[in-house]
Formats: structure tokens, C-alpha cells, sequence
């Protein structure tokens, strides 16, 4: 969402008991905006930015906390670029005596790291920044007596760069955490191997496919009570780290795995169906195969038996993501198998509207559809209609639609809301289209308040 400096202050004027503020993805908004909540806030618990785009004003906002603050329960600034003055945040995080949690942005210094977990040895959540520096004894001896201090730490996370000289300093908190997000960091090699597999009480693991299919073996030994998983790729365009070997050794050797985001290269059908006989309590299951119409890279065969295997064997699977070479073969599964599914995306896959209308006829339990880059036209989705009613939302893009099917639609169904986004530079009144012009973007979602009043140029409603 856009959020303006202008709504930050209008909150911070109007709700004085105001103790919760989470913004994720959003942009718009400065530090500017920043510094009237600090300011006007005085019973804020959780300050969470995640992900935001926040221009910098080169305003101190965190000095704007009154001295007789203390009510912080959470502090992310982790996406802010700019510096921070780190007095002002070693004050604050001193006189919060109930702050669990803290991430700091890339600006925070290594020695300055150590220096506020010190002062706040009751934290629960860390996120560390780059912690990145050329190495020294003293700094190192200084890092580790204070994450020795942090007897609760159970969740970190950091952009750790390529030199892993500093995390032998983490080893005394390993065996304590529970969580580990490193979907940013680049460090990789023996010493990252080494930590993770210190942790032995892992629930939640994010790393990039830097850690390669020896380090996931290492992780399948080591962490035997992981939850979730998911690995990014470090470099969507290149050659890729990982193979479906790694996944294959996680799925068979964590009894407890249910969500999994797994970036790769290629796949193979016979290794989807170990996965899913290793794991049939999956509820989530998300693979990305980065080269679009990839097929079973040993029988060049397309993924359909492979993830029909996943749906056939994980009765309580709740969202999907599918990818690689596929034909209405898998719809036609997914449609009758996965009863609990509530989330479905979908790219580069299939070969007619069957696809499309296996999706929609079954799948008893589907909230929201995310389609990209697929043949799936106007007669599916006319014929569904009223699927849509029951669903939270449907977004296709690049797909066979045509404007005047999106007319139909919205005449027929008229509690959703059929809204079309183009290009910005070829927005033009619909009324002045045809019905046969083609539709870029859909996005379909029920609607008891009617059509709303604030889409951006490029966003028209049907």
C-alpha cells in the first residue's frame, strides 16, 4: 500500500492509546512520518517495518522517543537505509527493559551490535543487519561474551555477507534457536554449514540456495525438527545451486517439515513422488523451477506425475505452488484431490481452457487463484462464475482474457469487484475498447462495499 507521511501523523494525532504499527511492502512514506509516531505515540508496543521503500529526511525520528519511554515490545527498522545515531538507539533500548525483539538495518557497526545486546539480554528476536567488518580479536571476544548473555535469543536473522569469520561468535546461542532467516545472506561455505548445524532445535529455516545440496544434507542430519523451510535463489538468472537432491534428503529425514519454498533448477517426477510419500503432512508446498517448461530433467517428460503426487498424498495441503513443464493433466488432478486447498498459484503451465476449469469446478475450498503466463481464456472463467463468489480473490496475467468476457462477468456477478490493470502508458477509457481487446492483468475479488474510490491511474474497474 501507499502510506503517507500525512496518515502516520494523522495517527499519531488521533488514536492516543495507539500501541501497534506493522507496515509491510509499503511505500510513500519518510522518516519524517517515522518521527510523528515516535513522537506522538507514547504507548506504542511494536514498531514493525518490514520491506518498505522509506525515504530518508535525514531526521533523527528515533530521538523523538521521550525519555520516559518505555513501552517498546518490538523495534524493526531493518529495511531503513539511512544511519542511525546509535546513542539515541542504545538509550532507548536500555530503558525498554520488555524488548523481545530487535533488527537492526544494515547502518548498525559490528562493535555497536555487541555493545546494544549488552543492554538487552532479554531479547527474543534479533536481527543482526549486515554484520559485516575485517576481523579482529578484541571485536570477536566482545561479540561473543555478548550473545554468551542472551540466555532467550530463539529467533535470528541478518544479512550476513560473504566472510564468515565472525559467526564462531554465535555458536553459544545455536542450540537455543528455534528460528533462522538468512534470506538475505550471502555468506556460504564450511562455516555456514558448521553453524546450522549447531542447531540442532530448529523449526524454521530461510537460507539461499548458496548453502548447496550438501549443506541441506548436513541440515536433514542435524535438524530433525524443522517445520519450515525455504531457499532463495542468490541469482535468479544464473546457473543455480541446487538440485532436487537436496529437498529429497530434507523430506526424508525431518518427520515434522509441513511448509516448504524451494528454489531450483530442475526436478524430476520420481523425486516428487519421494517427497510426497516422505512427507504427506505437507500444508504448504511451493516449488519454483527458475526456466519456465522445465521438464523432468532425466525422462523429459512433463511434472505431472510428480505433483499429483504431491496432492494425492497431502490431504491437508492449504496452498500450492506449481511450476516447470505441466499440461491440464495436473489441473485435472488438483482438482479433484486437493479439497483443502486454499491458495493456488500457477505460471507457465498448462495447454487449453481445461486447465482452468478443472481448477475452478473442484478444488472445494480455494480462496485465492494466481495465474500468470498460462492458455487459459474467457470460456472457464464465464463458466465459473460463481466460484468466484466464494473465493477471496483471483489475479491472471498475460493470459487469453478478453474485455469483453470481463464485461459479462462483471454483469453477472455483480458483488465482485472485475477490476483490469494495463500498462500506464496505454490506459485508455474502457468504454472506448472493444470487447474482443485484450486484458493484461485481472484481478477479481468479492466485494459487499461496492467498487472502491482510490485506484491509481493504470487500475480500472469494470
Amino acid at each position: 500500500m501507499v502510506v503517507t507521511d500525512e496518515c502516520l501523523e494523522m495517527i499519531a494525532a488521533s488514536f492516543r492509546n495507539f500501541q501497534v504499527l506493522r507496515l509491510v511492502s509499503c511505500d510513500g512514506f519518510s522518516t519524517a512520518g517515522l518521527a510523528a509516531i515516535a513522537a506522538g505515540c507514547r504507548h506504542l508496543r511494536e514498531l514493525d517495518l518490514q520491506e518498505n521503500e522509506i525515504e530518508d529526511c535525514s531526521i533523527h525520528w528515533l530521538s523523538l522517543f521521550p525519555e520516559s519511554f518505555t513501552s517498546l515490545v518490538t523495534l524493526n527498522f531493518s529495511c531503513l537505509e539511512g544511519d542511525v545515531n546509535i546513542a539515541v538507539l542504545e538509550r532507548l533500548v536500555t530503558r525498554c527493559r520488555n524488548l523481545k525483539t530487535l533488527k537492526l538495518n544494515n547502518a548498525i557497526p559490528l562493535d555497536k551490535l555487541a555493545s546494544l545486546l549488552r543492554k538487552a539480554p532479554q531479547l527474543v528476536e534479533l536481527g543482526t543487519g549486515k554484520f559485516s567488518a575485517d576481523y579482529h580479536p578484541d571485536l570477536f571476544a566482545k561479540l561473543e561474551a555478548a550473545f554468551g548473555c542472551c540466555k532467550s535469543l530463539r529467533r535470528l536473522s541478518g544479512a550476513w555477507d560473504a566472510v564468515p569469520d565472525y559467526l564462531p561468535a554465535f555458536y553459544c546461542v545455536c542450540e537455543g534457536l528455534t528460528s533462522l532467516n538468512l534470506s538475505y545472506a550471502t555468506v556460504r561455505g564450511p562455516e555456514l554449514i558448521k553453524f546450522i548445524s549447531r542447531c540442532k532445535n530448529l523449526q524454521l529455516l530461510w537460507v539461499m540456495d548458496l548453502i548447496e545440496d550438501h549443506g541441506l544434507a548436513i541440515v536433514a542430519s542435524s535438524c530433525n525438527k524443522l517445520q519450515e523451510l525455504r531457499v532463495f535463489p542468490s541469482d535468479p538468472f544464473g546457473a543455480g545451486f541446487l538440485t532436487e537432491r537436496g529437498l529429497v534428503d530434507v523430506s526424508a529425514s525431518c518427520p515434522m517439515l509441513e511448509s516448504v519454498l524451494y528454489f531450483c533448477r530442475r526436478m524430476t517426477n520420481e523425486a516428487l513422488i519421494t517427497i510426497a510419500k516422505n512427507r504427506p503432512n505437507f500444508t504448504c508446498f511451493r516449488l519454483c523451477i527458475l526456466e519456465p517448461h522445465t521438464p523432468d530433467y532425466i525422462t523429459r517428460e512433463p511434472l505431472d506425475a510428480g505433483f499429483s503426487a504431491i496432492v494425492e498424498s497431502c490431504r491437508g495441503l492449504r496452498r500450492l505452488s506449481i511450476s516447470g513443464l505441466l499440461t491440464d493433466l495436473v489441473f485435472k488432478s488438483i482438482g479433484a484431490h486437493a479439497d483443502r486447498l486454499e491458495m493456488l498459484s500457477i505460471a507457465f503451465a498448462g495447454n487449453s481452457d481445461l486447465g482452468l476449469h478443472y481448477i475452478l469446478s473442484g478444488c472445494k475450498s480455494l480462496k485465492k487463484l494466481e495465474i500468470r503466463d498460462c492458455p487459459f481464456g474467457d470460456k472457464p472463467l464465464l463458466a465459473n462464475a460463481a466460484k468466484l463468489e466464494t473465493m477471496r480473490s483471483l489475479w491472471m496475467s498475460s493470459c487469453l482474457l478478453t474485455l469483453g468476457a470481463c464485461r459479462q462477468l462483471a454483469r453477472k456477478m455483480p458483488r465482485l469487484s472485475v477490476e483490469i490493470m494495463n500498462d500506464p502508458g496505454r490506459v485508455c477509457p474502457l468504454d472506448s475498447l472493444p470487447d474482443e481487446s485484450p486484458v493484461e492483468k485481472l484481478y477479481v475479488y468479492r466485494t459487499i462495499a461496492g467498487p472502491r474510490s482510490d485506484t491509481p491511474a493504470c487500475v480500472q474497474i469494470v
